[in-house]
């Protein structure tokens, strides 16, 4: 795909979900890693996410969590947010806009936790304390599952920007359509 650029906006939008597919399933995608931007109202706020899974037919993703986060807090109190991909390899830049929803309960948790509870991610979510506190050492003990969630993000819009030397393109997906944008 970065040999040819592609031409035409439905091409371009395949490709994208394409990618994205990729990403979930290769841990070197660049696209597997991304900065999810969120705000609790009054500040922005960014960080690193791991993209675990995508639906590209409900133009979905989801991403996992712990439910005491900042990053949990803000989308459930405000859940706009952007994911901001970037792919040297293919010079493209993403920026989703997203409608979140954090699930804590359910078959949608329960079936990924017990995917992830043998694995050394399921340490991140077993933390007695929140993301972000103080401590003094690194804590050896285990909590239990009930903080690991799932952070479903519905995909509103795709802010699609290619870097070329031959001169750089950017378009948006959205609901109402596909149309070129001035870079």
């Amino acid at each position: 795909m970065a040999e040819r650029r592609l031409e035409q906006l439905t091409e371009i939008e395949t490709a994208i979900w394409a990618e994205l597919c990729t990403a979930v399933r290769d841990k070197a995608h660049p696209w597997r890693l991304g900065v999810l931007a969120t705000t609790d109202g009054h500040e922005a706020d960014a960080r690193t996410v791991v993209l675990r899974e995508l639906d590209a037919a409900r133009r979905s993703l989801l991403v996992y969590t712990d439910a005491r986060s900042a990053k949990a807090r803000q989308a459930t109190s405000h859940p706009r947010a952007t994911l901001v991909l970037w792919s040297e390899a293919l010079g493209w830049q993403l920026r989703l806009r997203l409608q979140l929803a954090v699930q804590t309960a359910g078959l949608t948790v329960s079936s990924r936790w017990a995917q992830l509870k043998m694995t050394p991610a399921a340490h991140d979510y077993l933390s007695p304390l929140p993301p972000g506190s103080t401590v003094e050492h690194p804590l050896p003990q285990r909590g239990s599952r009930v903080h690991f969630a799932v952070l479903e993000a519905q995909v509103q819009a795709i802010d699609w920007l290619e870097l070329h030397a031959e001169g750089h393109r950017r378009a948006l997906f959205d609901a109402a359509g596909r149309r070129w944008l001035a870079p």
